[in-house]
């Protein structure tokens, strides 16, 4: 085939043709009685003249050679015509034309691709040529061989888009009308039935409705079920050829008598029509024409036709959607009534079947598909009955999907979950009992389903409907449960792709549970699967979801015991292969962790590495240097850096592993075009991004701190007021024996109603200060003054501190860092609606404190709010009230070091 693109190739051309017929298996070799066939004779019929053009070549081969010979002449047609149209369409098209009428079905296939090629790629500029083309393929049309016939049809059909329409009206409609009549061949009339489909769109109405409807009308009543259907079929395509004016006319009662018809599969094309049509069809048609149509169809198909119950059952939500708008509450319910049937058809617990008494397997296996086709179109349907009466309507029949016995079904229901919780929104704790169902599911097949959209699953249940009370809260320790459950599985099993998306997935778990039950219940099993499991995929992910674990954890003992155990586990394990998923773990803590907190936590570790006795950590540590080497800024991590170096002069001086030397030296040679070949934009985006995590670092050892002083005052509270009650205990019994008249008690009375009246108007005096939260630069977060409270309502202005929010928050502000444009959320309001009352002047005054142009006035505010809880607290109050300021004067180096290097350098 090369050969033909110049007469140097002929010689080529030639031996690939002649070893292409003498080729031997290398297995078996070649006997002296196979080498003997080739006689010289036969030798030369498979040589060819060096000498010959291409055309010549083409001809010659086409005349007289092999079967494989013509087969790639014709493969090469279009080639052919690039290089000589005339010459090809003068001498070898006729050629391959004659061919063809004894060629076999290879060739006959090959010669309908490359037409086809000849056509599309506008390579044809005459008319007459087309014209030979066209002829070709529709005199092959009629061939006996029913897929050499199909094929030279879609060749049709796929150059049909490509013909203009006097073409097709001169060479492809003239000869239609004679190939649609009675008296050709059923092959014939199927095909003329496509074609008309096809050409319908090409015209416009008029000429559609005079010249192709007639032959449709024909076509719609033959004698033969299966031109019919086909016909039917494309009915879609003639109605958006005439339009809308002319479908109700015309083709409408063609589809009404179709969808009576007694042919099971012609009324099943009439019914998917009529579907694929509903935009077409006004009000008035839908309610007096279609519903009773369609009422009547699915009655007919449930008592009688299961085989059409699976393409009703697959269009049935298509079919609701389009129809609800004409729908009466009557007519609403009884499409959903069927529907309900449909979803427990085959059961045998229903339609008066007894649990000894089971279906034919073949009957069994149609209504298992049936039942699966619902479950696709069930968030469809819940659109149909309205998300508000889920409960009440579809919830029965969606716990019984989700416990089908077959697994098809359930997986389906698996897989189309995230858009049920979506569609039922602050209502999704109705279905929280089937999320932990099909997380315990049986079947690796569902949960792999399950996983595909589990982030977004587990998001929307967790946090829809948060004010709507304790019973849209999902019950979490079932749903922790369920988790840990499936991973077990999982990582059972033998298919650990499965394990390695699931382990992926649960990256999104702090975003869902708390941080305890992650330690407790996944983090040690992170750890277990990335030093035990023999697969590379599996431990990569592992460790991915480990140091995401690590990232949004709150708890500072947490995460030293965790760090202190991958350098203890993996950094200096025993084994080589942890030693290397150590280096894994680097990198992508890289990636999740700022400079700081991975040179503080992980680089010394990884240096040391370069004493390793195995070569190939030596090696992978080679080629991660560069990337080590980007972690360390400059001047603050200098000694880093001398280290990095020295690691890099000890590989030069003694390592003896050519692999790992010849690695280390293009590793010098990236380390030293570090600095100069990266342009500073990248630079500047890449810094700005370090200091984004290292304020969010920053900013979950703070809320860890204030977390800590939150529960040191309620316990403080606490002893407290259990005080208080043993001193009233005490002192009942002496004031019992304490009275006065009635004078002094009225003048008591006027006291403390003079006093209340003090602090009122104090308090009122501090709240007239207004609460203005001001947007600040990039650099620095918001800052909220907080506005004084009446004595006694201080508790009931605070918001309820829940663990969940704060958890969400982070973790959103985490996964927007990797925009380079710092984030302008007001993390302080969040921190402050998370302490209790008596710290509530504390948080206040940090936050403020964090400003130094404002330090002095908000000090002075600070003091004067002091004052003011001395005055109304007691002893205990005045002793808090100490605390406070000794708790602002130590606060403040910190305060006045967030413009310099590193905030949690400072804090660590």
């Amino acid at each position: 085939m090369h050969g033909m693109n110049g007469n140097r190739g002929g010689g080529s051309f030639r031996c690939l043709f002649f070893s292409f017929c003498v080729e031997e298996d290398p297995q078996r070799g070649v006997s002296d009685n196979e080498r003997s066939l080739h006689t010289a004779e036969e030798i030369e019929k498979l040589t060819v003249d060096e000498d010959l053009n291409d055309i010549e070549r083409a001809v010659f081969l086409l005349s007289s050679g092999q079967d494989v010979q013509r087969a790639s002449v014709i493969i090469n047609l279009p080639n052919l015509v690039r290089q000589n149209p005339a010459e090809t369409f003068r001498r070898v098209v006729p050629k391959v034309r004659e061919v063809l009428h004894v060629a076999g079905v290879d060739m006959q296939l090959a010669a309908a691709v490359s037409f086809l090629t000849v056509l599309q790629d506008d390579i044809v500029l005459i008319q007459t040529h087309t014209h030979s083309i066209l002829q070709i393929v529709l005199l092959n049309l009629d061939h006996r061989d029913a897929v050499v016939s199909n094929a030279w049809l879609e060749t049709l059909l796929s150059a049909i888009d490509a013909l203009p329409k006097e073409t097709i009206r001169q060479e492809i409609l003239s000869p239609l009308v004679s190939k649609a009549q009675l008296s050709q061949s059923l092959q014939a009339r199927l095909a003329s039935c496509r074609i008309l489909g096809k050409v319908a769109c090409k015209f416009e109405s008029p000429i559609v409705k005079k010249d192709l409807l007639p032959l449709v009308r024909s076509l719609c009543q033959d004698v033969e079920y299966e031109v019919r259907s086909c016909m039917c079929r494309q009915l879609e395509n003639i109605a958006r050829g005439i339009g809308l004016e002319h479908t109700k006319a015309a083709v409408l009662p063609e589809l009404v008598e179709l969808a009576r018809d007694e042919g099971s599969t012609v009324r099943l094309a009439a019914f998917d029509t009529i579907i694929n049509l509903l935009e077409m069809f006004d009000s008035d048609d839908r309610t007096r024409v279609i519903f009773p149509l369609v009422k009547t169809f699915c009655e007919k198909c449930f008592k009688a036709d299961e085989a059409v119950l699976a393409s009703l059952s697959f269009q049935y939500g298509k079919l609701c959607h389009g129809l609800s708008a004409s729908f009466t509450d009557e007519q609403h319910l009884w499409f959903l009534e069927f529907y309900k049937k449909l979803c427990v058809l085959g059961l045998q617990h229903e339609n008066g079947h007894s649990e000894n008494q089971a279906y034919p397997l073949e009957l069994e296996s149609k209504y298992a598909l049936v039942r699966r086709n619902c479950a696709y179109n069930f968030p469809a349907m819940v659109l149909f009955a309205e998300p508000n009466h889920f409960l009440t309507e579809l919830y029965p029949t969606f716990s019984s999907l989700c416990h089908d016995p077959e697994i098809s079904v359930r997986r389906t229901v698996a897989d189309g979950f995230h858009e049920i919780v979506k569609l039922l929104g602050p209502n999704v704790h109705f279905i929280h009992k089937e999320l932990v169902v099909l997380l315990q599911d049986d079947s690796l097949e569902v949960l792999d389903a399950f996983l595909t959209h589990v982030q977004e699953t587990l998001e929307l249940a967790t946090s829809r409907g948060e004010g709507a009370g304790l019973e849209s809260k999902v019950n979490v320790p079932d749903l922790v449960a369920a988790l840990a459950a499936a991973e077990q599985k999982a990582a059972s099993s033998l298919r650990w792709r499965v394990h390695e998306k699931l382990l992926q997935r649960y990256a999104c778990l702090p975003r869902v549970v708390s941080g305890d039950q992650i330690y407790f219940r996944f983090l040690q099993r992170m750890f277990a699967i990335v030093t035990t499991t023999n697969v590379l995929p599996v431990q990569k992910e592992a460790a991915r979801t480990l140091c995401m674990f690590l990232r949004y954890n709150r708890k500072q003992e947490q995460r030293q015991e965790i760090i202190g155990k991958v350098l203890q586990e993996l950094g200096q394990g025993r084994s080589y292969w942890n030693r290397l998923r150590y280096l894994d773990l680097c990198e992508i803590a890289i990636e999740l962790f700022s400079k700081s907190y991975f040179c503080k936590n992980f680089l010394i570790q990884a240096l040391e590495l370069v004493n390793d006795p195995v070569a190939n950590v030596r090696y992978k540590l080679c080629h991660m240097l560069p990337r080590l080497r980007s972690t360390i800024r400059l001047p603050a991590d200098k000694h880093l850096l001398q280290q990095l170096e020295f690691c890099v002069r000890k590989l030069l001086c003694r390592e003896k592993d050519k692999d790992v030397v010849a690695t280390v030296r293009k590793t010098v040679l990236e380390l030293d075009k570090m600095d100069i070949t990266e342009p500073y934009h990248k630079r500047h985006e890449r810094d700005l991004l370090d200091q984004k995590k290292e304020k969010e670092e920053a900013l979950l050892v703070e809320m860890e701190q204030l977390e800590r002083q939150q529960g040191e005052a309620k316990l403080t509270n606490e002893k407290h007021n259990e005080k208080k009650r043993r001193d009233s205990k005490t002192g009942l019994a002496g004031t019992k024996g304490m009275s006065g008249s009635t004078s002094g008690a009225a003048l008591s009375t006027s006291a403390g109603k003079e006093m209340r009246k003090a602090k009122l108007a104090r308090s009122r005096s501090l709240s007239s200060h207004p609460t203005t939260p001001k947007t600040v630069n990039s650099d620095k977060s918001l800052k909220v003054k907080e506005s004084g409270s009446c004595p006694g309502t201080g508790k009931n202005s605070m918001l309820p501190m829940n663990d969940d929010s704060l958890r969400g928050h982070h973790f959103s502000v985490a996964s927007s860092s990797l925009s380079p444009t710092p984030s302008s959320s007001s993390m302080p309001v969040l921190i402050r609606s998370n302490v209790p009352s008596s710290l509530d002047h504390r948080s206040s005054n940090t936050l403020d404190l964090r400003s130094s142009n404002t330090l002095d006035h908000r000090s002075g505010s600070l003091d004067h709010r002091s004052n003011t809880l001395d005055h109304r607290s007691n002893g205990s109050k005045d002793t808090q009230s100490r605390k406070l300021s000794l708790w602002v004067v130590t606060r403040r180096p910190y305060a006045s070091c967030t413009s310099g290097t590193s905030r949690y350098g400072k804090i660590g």
